[in-house]
C-alpha cells in the first residue's frame, strides 16, 4: 500500500534525526494542504497549528525542515519569506513579484529539467534537484 504524502514526508524527516512530533505532523499538513506557499505568520495562524505551538516552534520547525531539504524557503530576502514542502517526483518554479511579493507558481513546463539530467549523467551527483525563481513586476504593481 502506498504511503500518503504526510507519511512519506514524515519517514524523510526521521531519515535525517528529526523527531516525530504532532506539531511537524501538523505544519506538514497544513503546507501539503496548502494551495500556494505561506508565510510563517500564516502557519503560525492556520487552524492546525495556532493551538498546536507558539510562532516560534513553527519558526524553529521551519528552519530545522529547510537545512535538511524538506521544505523550500521562497522570496525576497527583505520581504517575508514563503515556504513550500518539497516532494520526490513533484517540481513547481515560482514567479515573484519584486513588488508586492506576491508568490504563484508558473504553470509551464520547466526548461531546466534536461539540463538536469545532463548534469546528473555527466557528473554523477545524485539526488541532484534545482529551484527556480523567477522575479518581475506582477500585473497588479506595473
Amino acid at each position: 500500500m502506498p504511503q500518503t504524502p504526510v507519511k512519506q514526508a514524515i519517514a524523510r524527516c526521521r531519515e535525517v534525526g528529526l523527531r516525530r512530533t504532532k506539531a511537524l505532523e501538523e505544519l506538514i499538513t497544513t503546507l501539503l494542504e496548502a494551495d500556494r506557499p505561506m508565510t510563517l505568520a500564516e502557519l503560525a495562524s492556520s487552524e492546525r497549528l495556532s493551538d498546536q505551538c507558539d510562532k516560534a516552534t513553527v519558526y524553529r520547525l521551519l528552519q530545522r525542515l529547510c537545512e535538511h531539504a524538506i521544505i523550500r524557503r521562497l522570496g525576497l530576502h527583505e520581504r517575508a519569506a514563503f515556504f513550500t514542502l518539497l516532494q520526490p517526483g513533484k517540481h513547481s518554479d515560482y514567479l515573484i513579484c519584486t513588488g508586492c511579493g506576491k508568490i504563484e507558481s508558473i504553470k509551464a513546463p520547466c526548461p531546466v529539467h534536461e539540463l538536469e539530467d545532463e548534469i546528473r549523467e555527466k557528473t554523477g551527483y545524485r539526488g541532484l534537484y534545482h529551484e527556480l525563481e523567477f522575479f518581475g513586476t506582477c500585473p497588479k504593481c506595473a
